[in-house]
């Protein structure tokens, strides 16, 4: 008997395939910070561990905030390839990549007042930040190449080269362990090393990137589209960002960072702590973000293309799909705390506790992976306004009050509820804005917003 997927279903080959490429491109940097902090965990002074933790964030906040870079070519290449037309194809990938370098260029020229900004924001003992503050200096430097290679990820998806993406993630990845090991474990540069790794294997999956684009441009079209780069007006639409979506990456990484900040006043103990397993909680929301954008990709698809009646079925695939690897990753940690954290630390003191804390990470990688589908679905469906409000709500009411409350009793446990409110918060307001979508016609007219 022959098994037939339904009409309504008849995406799924299409939906895995890019989502296996997005999720395993999403993970190049959370791996990259987790990679860093497993090579510091095993060092005898815990204050390198405690000080890239706190570090991480403000990389969390320059470079999530900058991934419409990634979703902005994405979308350019990917209309120019459906018109044939190769030198539009050049020139999403040109503008974008000067953008990218310019603003990694000003990150470069900025770096001193961002890290003293940083790390005033920021709460940690002199030590800490001492170790904090040479992580950043050593990784900032390679803010050019992540830039640059947020647009190239986007060239090439929009081109469908899946390969060359997997191929840039690999490099990235594999060259960040490698260096990690010589500078930390070898050299004993500690905190910089970490740092400089990072930034180098950046550079690194830069070079495999540009080698894609040689092997893979229209060279016939070239001399025609240089002239055109500099359109200021097209630059312009280019690198605009609409502020519903900037919205939501501020909303969702501050709380993050408060979090953390909270932690850091509790002590380095539960810093750490805290620190490891929202290591777990970051990879595993970076994963199902990638299935996210898969869901965000189709829904705007089938709108313009009138095929609403597959967006029920489209929504119910991705949650269930990123409520399995969510849960998945929430079980291993939970069944098996030793070994997961113990490839992050040997610090017993460290280990000893965290089990206290490790059943947070059920609920909140959970409501994380429905949250990160509805808001996906959302911006398929360019309901910027309703996005927008759904994480101020969770932000100002889901989040702030058990923040506030956390700190005001000292207490962990109310921290970790907090961050679980905030994504509860999200599913309530856009559960209830959801039944009026299900095959609406009406919002093909409304402006499309850049994609996260």
């Amino acid at each position: 008997m022959t098994f037939v997927v339904p009409t309504q279903y008849n995406f799924l080959p299409r939906f895995y395939r890019l989502a296996s490429v997005s999720v395993l491109s999403n993970m190049m940097v959370p791996l990259a910070g987790l990679v860093d902090i497993a090579f510091l965990g095993h060092l005898a002074d815990i204050r390198h561990l405690a000080g890239v933790i706190l570090a991480t964030i403000l990389f969390d906040y320059l470079y999530r905030v900058l991934k419409f870079l990634r979703s902005s070519t994405n979308a350019l290449t990917a209309q120019a390839v459906g018109l044939d037309d190769s030198k539009a194809i050049l020139l999403a990938g040109l503008r974008s990549g000067l953008i990218a370098l310019g603003i990694g260029l000003l990150i470069i020229l900025l770096q001193y007042p961002l890290q003293k900004i940083g790390f005033t924001i920021l709460s940690g003992s002199p030590d800490i930040e001492a170790s904090g503050i040479d992580y950043f200096c050593g990784r900032i430097w390679g803010a050019p190449a992540v830039l640059l290679n947020f647009v190239l990820i986007g060239w090439f998806l929009g081109r469908e080269m899946n390969s060359v993406v997997l191929l840039i993630s690999l490099i990235g990845n594999g060259s960040n362990v490698l260096l990690d090991y010589l500078m930390i474990v070898r050299w004993g540069w500690e905190s910089m090393g970490a740092g400089l790794a990072t930034a180098i294997s950046q550079y690194l999956a830069l070079a495999i990137g540009l080698i894609g684009v040689c092997f893979s441009i229209s060279w016939t079209a070239l001399p025609a589209a240089l002239p055109e780069v500099f359109d200021w007006a097209a630059l312009k639409d280019a690198v605009a960002l609409k502020s519903n979506i900037l919205v939501r990456f501020l909303a969702l990484i501050s709380a993050y960072a408060i979090f953390t900040n909270l932690s850091a006043g509790m002590g380095t103990i539960v810093l750490a702590e805290n620190g490891l397993l929202l290591q777990i909680a970051l990879l595993s929301q970076f994963t199902i973000q990638g299935v996210g954008m898969t869901t965000q990709t189709l829904t705007g698809n089938f709108l313009g293309k009138g095929t609403t009646e597959q967006m029920v079925p489209l929504l119910s695939v991705s949650v269930l799909t990123s409520l399995l690897m969510a849960l998945a990753f929430a079980t291993i940690s939970i069944v098996f705390p030793d070994a997961v954290f113990g490839l992050l630390t040997n610090h017993t003191e460290v280990n000893k506790h965290i089990g206290n804390y490790i059943i947070w990470l059920l609920p909140l990688l959970g409501f994380t992976a429905v949250a990160f589908m509805l808001e996906g679905y959302f911006i398929g469906l360019k309901e910027g306004v309703i996005l927008r409000n759904a994480v101020l709500i969770a932000f100002g009411l889901g989040f702030i009050p058990l923040a506030i409350a956390a700190w005001y009793f000292h207490n962990n446990h109310l921290l970790w509820m907090a961050l679980v409110s905030y994504m509860m918060t999200i599913i309530v307001v856009l559960g209830l804005k959801l039944p009026r979508t299900f095959g609406s016609q009406n919002l093909q007219n409304q402006e499309l917003l850049p994609s996260s």
